[in-house]
């Protein structure tokens, strides 16, 4: 009796552990190795095959851009398998620094609608993972240049402390209803400036991005996680949403501020 209640004891203490560690964010950290490139490369990365998927199965719905994931074909399933194995073989290191954006957010956003599909039919991405994680972030996903990756090593240790931008969080997609729409659009090096803006000011802009109601300014908990990209304090952080924000500003808000997410999966 004493053993089963210490192993009680002890698994409900991991739990506790647990769940707070799933509330913290991951910091910035680069990962050395990917902080190189060749600027007199002048190839681009081939996606036309993920712009297939992405026009094919993403439709628009009120503030929200959704994936049909129930209605993909096992051709295009093969098809974006396909696309992975093509991204994947390439190392992209060898490419301009503009190209791997392209290549890292667009690996990241095929990748999580991947494992959705492997899964599916789900009701979160929160649902995937291993035993008592949150979502499949800390999975080893796939390969490039012999270095096995998480979404949160392209995410957090590639995108974040390369680029600086806090734009990236409007552009990589967790399949979740209160995150930032996929995009319709995949990824290049001509067009990336162009596909943040248009992110940026969608969210900003949507009920999930920023809502008032009475004395209370309820933001994405993006906002939250990531405030240290979007600005050192509160105030800085409601400035930035306001670059893209149309209407009255945020910059100065004295009212209640909470924060919300929906994690349900982002399809019709």
């Amino acid at each position: 009796m004493h053993n089963a209640l210490s192993r009680y004891v002890t698994l409900f203490a991991t739990l506790i552990l647990f769940s707070s560690d799933v509330l913290a964010a991951p910091k910035s950290e680069l990962w050395p190795i990917w902080d190189s490139s060749n600027e007199t490369n002048s190839t681009a990365f081939d996606h036309s095959k993920w712009q297939q998927i992405l026009d094919t199965y993403l439709t628009e719905q009120g503030q929200h851009t959704l994936f049909n994931y129930g209605a993909v074909t096992k051709q295009d399933n093969a098809l974006l398998d396909q696309y992975l194995s093509d991204l994947t073989a390439l190392d992209p290191r060898h490419y301009r620094q503009s190209e791997q954006f392209a290549y890292w957010v667009n690996l990241y956003n095929a990748l999580t609608v991947k494992l959705i599909l492997d899964e599916y039919p789900i009701k979160s991405i929160t649902k995937l993972g291993g035993f008592l994680s949150f979502g499949p972030w800390d999975d080893k996903v796939t390969t490039v240049a012999g270095q096995a990756l998480t979404l949160n090593d392209i995410e957090h240790r590639i995108l974040r402390p390369i680029w600086n931008d806090s734009r990236i969080h409007y552009a990589v997609n967790c399949a979740s209803l209160g995150c930032p729409n996929l995009a319709k659009t995949a990824f290049t090096a001509k067009n990336t400036e162009s596909l943040l803006d248009a992110a940026a000011t969608q969210f900003t802009n949507s009920p999930k991005g920023a809502t008032i109601s009475d004395n209370t300014l309820t933001l994405s908990s993006i906002y939250d996680w990531y405030g240290v990209d979007f600005g050192d304090n509160e105030q800085a952080i409601l400035s930035q949403i306001d670059e893209y924000r149309d209407g009255k500003p945020l910059k100065g808000w004295t009212g209640k501020i909470k924060f919300d997410y929906d994690w349900s999966l982002n399809k019709p």
